[in-house]
């Protein structure tokens, strides 16, 4: 158990040390995915920046992913394929629709453009994985800059769906290796608060030494936040 997403990102840190004060990029998946984020980047003295995803779900029922997408177009659906569904106009529109979204959101955390990554060396993180779609996209996103060496750094993730994910990187650091994954990631915490965009702001600026800048937050762009 972790006592919330810090904890592990620092648990996770004590894991990475050889990577401390190198030319290394950490990359996390917003919300929750920050946090951690922040943690491994502070501690090792490294940039923190964001590869944003967005889940596709069902039309039926938007609580089943079918697909993710990256900010760039990067998608990746599950091993039922599209359930059934036959419209390729309809997963455009909401290929699109993602994006967008995705572009959004990165103007609201005040990352502009993503670090530059080409030869670096990178940890992408989450708070956990589940189904392992947006951690997929994310990590195809980030093959697709040619770094150096990427290494996958989570807290949880089920067996079958870390070894996918394994076939993606060069690296895998992993805290608990729960044979048996307890269906949600939140169980493997004590406190899996919320994440709302202002802390994500918080964690950016800080890690990376700058001013934070919170007049948008009274915008709808944080009144329309969803959880984590």
């Amino acid at each position: 158990m972790f006592f919330d997403r810090y904890d592990a990102g620092n648990q996770l840190a004590t894991k990475l040390q050889s990577y401390k004060n190198t030319d290394t990029v950490v990359l996390a998946l917003p919300r929750g995915g920050v946090l951690v984020g922040y943690e491994i980047a502070t501690d090792l003295g490294l940039p923190l920046d964001i590869v944003i995803t967005r889940k596709i779900g069902h039309p039926f029922n938007k609580e089943v992913a079918i697909c993710a997408v990256t900010e760039d177009g990067c998608r990746v659906c599950g091993d039922c394929g599209l359930c059934g569904l036959d419209d390729d106009s309809w997963l455009r529109h909401e290929t699109e629709v993602a994006i967008t979204e995705a572009v959004r959101q990165r103007k609201v955390y005040g990352a502009k453009t993503q670090l530059s990554i080409t030869n670096k060396t990178v940890i992408v993180t989450d708070d956990g994985v589940a189904t392992g779609l947006t951690m997929k996209a994310a990590l195809l996103m980030v093959r697709a800059q040619k770094p150096k060496k990427i290494i996958l750094a989570i807290p949880v993730c089920p067996r079958d769906v870390l070894a996918e994910l394994t076939d993606l990187v060069d690296e895998v650091v992993i805290l608990d290796k729960d044979k048996e994954f307890r269906g949600a990631v939140g169980l493997y915490y004590t406190h899996f608060a919320e994440v709302y965009d202002k802390e994500v702001v918080v964690c950016l600026k800080s890690a990376n030494k700058n001013e934070a800048d919170y007049s948008f937050l009274n915008t709808d762009h944080y009144q329309t936040n969803s959880r984590t």
